[in-house]
């Protein structure tokens, strides 16, 4: 446990100086216990676990770019993300890790207390077991607080989920190397640190929002009132539940995109060379490979494609008041690889360098967010996406709030709700994609010490 940030910052630097990590780029033919299938051209490793690179094509998507072929990671197992949550004196904290991940920007960033595919965690690599893994585990000891299979990044991720956990605990806990304790104000402050707080930690937190009150922070303009009041079962919502999810349900009913795997070597627009898989036009992503030295990781070397992205990506909600309550601008988007194809995501959820002002499929309102007044900003900051698989994956997460003047009616894919019944529906898988999660834990965490406490000071489970 730390009395403050301050404290942390200095364990963490030395977590930083204590392990010495290295991570080279590779070509893929180069990597150790992968192999190009000879027929396909997919990446496969020779255990035939973790994942593999193949082709995708996508037809019919429904977006403005209806028609596609590009690389995908294909990891069909579940794994689990999870967080140990205690309370010391009254004060809720979770219990995190500073982990080392190949793909992270600065290798070192907060990840749940338990990260693991099931590959990792039943041990396929030989390596040493996953630390507290027995807290989630069945038969597990304590008390469940959040439990749902929720996807991630399904723009290069096949129809992959994990289970994210949150579970409470009473029993005397060992603090291993790398590990701590935070206080949901502590993760707080962290979550508006660039390239800190990883996306694997972002997601599970999502759950926990309803645990934890948000508000915003202190301002005389009526913001955190409004951010309050959004939270609130009497929040006054614009659209019920009930009409929203009927909303989604009906948008999803009519989803047409189809898609197929097919052999990586027979996709369209993409071309293999210089040990790499890249797009023909230099845009979207590049499948490369990397080698990789972590003492302090269950297997201390190992090598392995990633994907990395050509440029720094903008996910935003738009955010306005209604009646004084806040709500948040989602869009059911058609999602490459969600296993139901259509997701609730933010706003705008895109890596602006891939549309030019003329380009086709531009995102609608992305230009009302890279234009915001400094005023309309309410947070602003970059996080990686998800380290495993991706190299050097950042994205600017941003909450904009426009006037009052900014119309209700929106098109038909999007819609205005508040914070609580997004708390609502991330109990749920393939409700709110990930990009989405991550907003919701950096709103449901916003600074402030005025937080009001969950009732009667202590955690509540929030189903699921």
């Amino acid at each position: 446990m730390f009395p403050d940030v301050s404290a942390f910052h200095r364990w963490f630097a030395q977590r930083l100086d204590a392990e010495a990590y290295r991570v080279a780029t590779v070509p893929l033919h180069r990597l150790e216990g992968w192999s190009t299938e000879p027929d396909s051209g997919d990446l496969v490793h020779r255990s035939g676990r973790f994942y593999s690179v193949r082709g995708l094509s996508v037809t019919q998507s429904g977006r403005q770019v209806e028609n596609w072929q590009q690389p995908i990671i294909v990891q069909p197992e579940h794994g689990i993300l999870g967080i140990l949550v205690k309370e010391f004196h009254g004060i809720p904290h979770c219990l995190l890790q500073a982990k080392m991940e190949p793909g992270n920007v600065n290798l070192v960033q907060l990840s749940p207390t338990v990260q693991a595919t099931k590959s990792n965690y039943t041990r396929v690599h030989g390596g040493r077991a996953v630390p507290y893994l027995e807290h989630f585990i069945a038969p597990r000891r304590g008390q469940v607080l959040f439990d749902a299979l929720q996807s991630e990044q399904a723009s290069w991720f096949l129809a992959k989920r994990n289970r994210n956990m949150i579970i409470r605990t009473d029993e005397d806990i060992p603090v291993l190397d790398g590990f701590c304790w935070l206080t949901f104000q502590q993760i707080g402050d962290l979550l508006r640190v660039d390239d800190l707080v990883n996306m694997d930690t972002r997601t599970v937190l999502s759950g926990a929002v309803a645990l934890r009150p948000p508000a915003g922070p202190a301002s005389d303009d009526g913001f955190a009132a409004a951010l309050a009041a959004s939270w609130q079962p009497s929040g006054r919502p614009l659209h019920s539940t009930t009409e929203l999810l009927s909303w989604f349900t009906e948008i999803k009913a009519g989803a047409t995109l189809t898609r197929r795997l097919m052999p990586l070597s027979e996709v369209a627009g993409w071309s293999a060379g210089d040990g790499v898989i890249a797009h023909d036009e230099g845009r979207h992503f590049t499948v490369l490979g990397v080698s990789v030295e972590a003492p302090g990781r269950e297997v201390a070397g190992w090598s392995q494609p990633m994907f990395a992205p050509r440029s720094q990506g903008v996910i935003a909600f738009l955010a306005r008041r209604v009646a004084g309550v806040l709500h948040l601008l989602v869009q059911a988007r058609t999602e490459t690889g969600a296993l139901d194809r259509i997701e609730m995501g933010p706003t705008v959820q895109c890596q602006p360098a891939d549309y030019a002002a003329s380009q086709p499929g531009r995102p609608e309102l992305l230009d009302q967010v890279l234009t915001a007044r400094p005023d309309q900003i309410r947070f602003d900051v970059v996080l990686s996406e998800e380290g495993g698989r991706f190299h050097h994956a950042r994205s600017r997460y941003t909450l904009v709030e426009v006037d009052e003047s900014a119309p209700l009616r929106v098109p038909r894919n999007f819609a205005w709700v508040t914070v609580r019944q997004l708390t609502d529906f991330v109990r749920f898988g393939s409700h709110l994609n990930v990009e989405a999660r991550s907003l919701l834990a950096l709103i449901g965490f916003l600074p402030d010490d005025q937080v009001p406490a969950p009732p009667s000071g202590r955690l509540v489970a929030s189903g699921g």
